[in-house]
Formats: C-alpha cells, sequence, structure tokens
C-alpha cells in the first residue's frame, strides 16, 4: 500500500510538500493563524482555547504573543507556563516539543524542515523534516535560531542571536553563531562540543 506525501513528511522521510492534502493543511493553518494573529487585544486564556484547537498539546498557563507563525500547527506540543514572545516562527512539518515554563523570545526560529544536500534530489523538490525537543526551564534567547534536529536538555540558557546546530545538553549555557557551549568563566567547553 502506498504511503501518502503527510504520511511520509510525519515520518521525517522524503517528501513532495506541494502534495494538495498537505497544501489544504496549510492553508487551513493561514487563516487559523489568521484568526489567532487577530486576538492580539484577547485576554491570554482566550488565545489559549485558539491555539487548542490547532496544537497537538497545550499545557495550562501558555501565552504566544501575535504575531506567530507556523506551517501545519498540530505537530507543536507545549507544556504548562511555555511563553513565547513576538514574531516567534515554528516550522512544523515534523513535531516540535516545548517543555513546562520554558521561555522564548521575540523573533526566535525553530526549524524542522530541512532539505537534501544533494543538488539533483534538492532540485526535485523533496524534502524532509527532522524533530526538534526543547526541554523544560530553558530561556531562549531573542532571535535566536534553532535548526532541524536538535535537542535542548532542561535549564538550559541560549543567548540571544544564537544559530543553535547541535544538541545541548541540560544545565548548559550556550551563545553565538554557531552557539557554542560556555564554562561559567566563558570559556568554550571544548570536549562536549
Amino acid at each position: 500500500m502506498s504511503r501518502t506525501e503527510k504520511q511520509k513528511m510525519l515520518a521525517g522521510e522524503l517528501y513532495n510538500a506541494a502534495d494538495a492534502e498537505l497544501q489544504a493543511d496549510m492553508t487551513a493553518t493561514m487563516e487559523w493563524l489568521s484568526r489567532y494573529n487577530a486576538a492580539v487585544a484577547l485576554p491570554v486564556d482566550e488565545r489559549r482555547q485558539l491555539l487548542v484547537e490547532r496544537f497537538a498539546a497545550v499545557g495550562e498557563d501558555v501565552n504566544i504573543r501575535p504575531p506567530f507563525h507556523c506551517d501545519y500547527g498540530f505537530n507543536i506540543s507545549l507544556g504548562e507556563g511555555v511563553f513565547l514572545n513576538f514574531n516567534c516562527v515554528i516550522l512544523d512539518v515534523v513535531a516540535v516539543t516545548i517543555g513546562d515554563r520554558t521561555q522564548i523570545g521575540p523573533g526566535v526560529q525553530i526549524l524542522t524542515a530541512d532539505h537534501p544536500r544533494e543538488a539533483a534530489q534538492r532540485e526535485s523538490g523533496l524534502e524532509f523534516g527532522r524533530p526538534v525537543s526543547i526541554g523544560r526551564n530553558v530561556w531562549i534567547g531573542g532571535g535566536a535560531i534553532i535548526l532541524p534536529g536538535v535537542t535542548i536538555g532542561d535549564d538550559v540558557l541560549i543567548g540571544a542571536g544564537s544559530v543553535v546546530t547541535r544538541d545541548v545538553p541540560s544545565g548548559s549555557t550556550a551563545f553565538g553563531n554557531p552557539a557554542r557551549i560556555r564554562s561559567e568563566s566563558g570559556a568554550i567547553r571544548s570536549a562536549e562540543w
């Protein structure tokens, strides 16, 4: 039995993003985003109800300040007390999980969408996704970019403007482009990277 492009996408396999079913899902998300982003003046609990309509999971006391942007929404799971400031982007072609009490600054991008490295395969229009997991009690500074396939542990601090290309272990501080783990003295802990 042949798998749909959506099934391939959700499994992290190469898929055709121009597929009619995926385009319909994206259109529905764009309509939902129009409603959510227009709700900027509504109380947080009313905006939360809009999130519950579209996301895989939404904990209590979640606050995403509009404008917010995502591909599908149904691949996003948020723990309790998660906060995303203005202009966050989540490209959620596969799962994005954000743990309890994580705070994300303005303009942060969380990207799961990826593309083949081989030019001929990339030219075919196929793409794939790699999940992103962010632990609990994480603080991600404004303008940071989290690349596909990254796992960030609990109690992590990601500096503003950082580009996170690798996993970040729990309890770490990472910043820079590319982000590097820093010790309390500010030195790079090269043994881990």
